[in-house]
């Protein structure tokens, strides 16, 4: 059964049957289409989620809603199957439990519903970086896109010098 949430909530509730080696949530605002993983959501509201914790309940305001929300998670060892994903939009009143995407990371939603059917489709055939790899198969880029035609989710400002983070966001860099 899910916990009911205060309605100026989004109550997200994770549990952890894998390992994971990172592991974030993002409420999207702005996409940036040159780049993939985490990047891609360009400036985001990023909430703190713990990977050494198998249960763990995060509360996101709805005060000012992003357009969606996004889960992901990496396992440790990384294999690009078992990644978790799970993207989610404020839906006052509704719940859902699932998988996100994988077995190995189970979600309770309220006030809150998943968002599906993007994927791979989601990339019209002439995207400049869809012939890259490691842009057509990040779950991120794909549901960047679906967000950019379904959702009218504005572009990211064009990035410069200046606003390089020395530290960054965790991306799974491929070597």
């Amino acid at each position: 059964m899910i916990p009911v949430a205060d309605s100026e909530e989004v109550r997200v509730d994770i549990e952890a049957r894998d390992r994971y080696r990172i592991m974030w949530l993002a409420g999207i605002r702005e996409v940036d289409m040159t780049q993939h993983c985490l990047k891609t959501f360009a400036e985001c509201d990023r909430h703190r989620v713990d990977t050494k914790l198998r249960r763990q309940t995060l509360r996101l305001s709805v005060a000012n809603p992003p357009a969606a929300w996004y889960l992901c998670a990496l396992p440790i060892p990384w294999d690009w199957q078992r990644n978790a994903h799970l993207a989610f939009e404020y839906a006052p009143g509704e719940t859902w439990a699932g998988d996100a995407l994988v077995r190995g990371l189970g979600v309770h939603l309220a006030n809150a519903r998943p968002i599906m059917g993007w994927g791979e489709h989601s990339i019209p055939r002439d995207a400049q970086m869809r012939a890259s790899r490691l842009y057509r198969t990040c779950r991120n880029w794909q549901f960047a896109w679906w967000l950019r035609s379904h959702r009218d989710v504005p572009d990211a400002p064009p990035f410069t010098e200046k606003d390089i983070d020395e530290e960054g966001p965790e991306q799974l860099e491929f070597s």
